[in-house]
């Protein structure tokens, strides 16, 4: 039925990683969505890793961009060259495939048709697109195709997709852009505006990823990490002592947001869904599972016991990927 050599292929197109699946191979490659561009010739100077690295350390004339932003293509040229050049280095010169490709689940049709055409312009022979928090919720391995209620919340760089799945379906979403990026900048802003210092986005990670918690009672048993930027009175190169309280307290407005999105989905359910989910708990997915003591806080919350996927930075595109298997039903969709 498809193409001799030519495998399917499931991409979890996300704001910040890309990650691609290969029917047979399981993930085969995981980059940075960001892409380096000549302003001068507008031509392409590196892709993934290559080009995250040179973000706020490029000349005048290379710029680098996230073509993604909040989960939806925001520069659709740029998103079909780096979705080209993903799909050639893992594909090399085998026919064109079938690609399944994720998106969150508040999306419009248009964003959608976006996504489906530059995957078309990249080489795929047909493109078919698959709801984030489903494809999160297959790649945990909860139960989609049951009669039994589950909830997922996939928090990742864009977006944060919150849904309750029964009989191979949503049943109730909320996809809010409230997300890794959002803590990022609340971050860069807190110590802006405490601390007279300018810090860069790699930095602002770095940060989140080595003291970040969700809980400022908690972060008090976080030690302290320093800090490097540069000094808005001085203009000078700074370094700081920063607490795990101080980035609790910056990053508290999206930790809430993400919860309130979560109490909201819960509201919207069946009694009978709802009851399931607080046999089964709630499970998160995505980088932003990784967060410290999220689980404890969003538990606390809801009242609801919560879990963390197994592998919550590859569940949506294993999901995506294992959605190829049933390529035939959602070509008929």
């Amino acid at each position: 039925m498809f193409g001799l050599g030519t495998k399917n292929i499931g991409i979890d197109l996300g704001t910040a990683n890309t990650l691609v699946y290969i029917d047979g191979k399981g993930i085969v490659l995981r980059e940075p969505s960001v892409v380096a561009k000549n302003t001068k010739s507008g031509e392409i100077v590196a892709v993934g890793t290559e080009a995250r690295d040179m973000i706020g350390r490029t000349p005048g004339s290379i710029v680098a961009i996230r073509p993604m932003k909040d989960g939806v293509i925001a520069d659709y040229d740029t998103t079909a060259a780096m979705m080209k050049y993903f799909m050639e280095k893992t594909q090399g010169a085998a026919g064109k495939p079938y690609v399944m490709v994720c998106v969150p689940s508040g999306v419009t049709e248009v964003e959608k048709r976006a996504v489906i055409d530059a995957t078309r312009v990249a080489g795929a022979r047909d493109a078919y697109v698959i709801e984030e928090p489903f494809a999160a919720a297959i790649g945990a391995g909860l139960p989609v195709m049951d009669p039994t209620g589950s909830m997922v919340v996939d928090i990742g760089g864009g977006t944060t997709d919150v849904a309750t799945i029964s009989l191979g379906g949503i049943v109730s979403s909320r996809s809010i852009r409230m997300a890794g990026d959002k803590i990022d900048e609340a971050v860069i802003f807190y110590i802006r505006q405490h601390f007279n210092l300018l810090i860069g986005e790699r930095t602002a990670e770095d940060v989140k990823i080595q003291i970040a918690s969700a809980s400022v009672e908690k972060a008090k048993e976080i030690e302290s990490i320093t800090v490097r930027g540069r000094d808005l009175i001085s203009g000078l190169p700074k370094t700081i002592e920063v607490t795990a309280v101080d980035v609790a307290k910056a990053i508290q407005e999206v930790v809430q947001e993400v919860i309130g999105a979560i109490k909201e989905t819960l509201e919207e359910t069946s009694p009978e869904i709802a009851a399931d989910v607080i046999d089964h708990g709630i499970v998160l997915t995505g980088g932003g599972a990784l967060l410290k003591h999220l689980p404890e806080v969003i538990a606390d919350a809801t009242k609801v016991p919560v879990f963390i996927a197994q592998n919550p930075l590859d569940c949506v595109a294993i999901g995506t990927g294992e959605s190829l298997k049933n390529i035939d039903v959602m070509k008929k969709r």
